[in-house]
């Protein structure tokens, strides 16, 4: 069984930062993309970032381009989300998700992709 467990969040000035990390069970991490999303009270959930299964290409959504970066460490079996130059409007549950199939040309941007969830991670800045 497919497992991810986010940690990292908390609160935070604006213009300060935090990572978020995501750490996956239940299989070989090593083969299978990753994304991060996040979700504002009252709002529908939001592309954040995303990784190919090597790690090699990225993606993001255009409010965090320039401030976020996503890595993974396989051998660790986790993803990060670096986030910098935090504002206000970043306040969101942060999830990190991971697709059913392994492998992948593309790098996938879309909820619909993902088929497991983590639980979600708090990240709250303040003005």
């Amino acid at each position: 069984q497919v497992q991810l467990v986010e940690s990292g969040g908390g609160l935070v000035q604006a213009g300060g930062s935090l990572r978020l990390s995501c750490t996956a069970s239940g299989r070989t991490f090593s083969m299978y993309p990753m994304g991060w999303f996040r979700q504002a009270p009252g709002k529908e959930r939001e592309f954040v970032a995303a990784i190919s299964w090597r790690g090699g290409s990225t993606y993001y959504g255009d409010s965090v381009k320039g401030r976020f970066t996503i890595s993974r460490d396989n051998a660790k079996n986790t993803v990060y989300l670096q986030m910098n130059s935090l504002k206000p409007e970043d306040t969101a549950v942060y999830y990190c998700a991971t697709r059913r199939s392994p492998y992948g040309g593309v790098v996938y941007r879309g909820d619909y992709d993902y088929d497991y969830w983590g639980q979600g991670t708090q990240v709250t800045v303040s003005s």
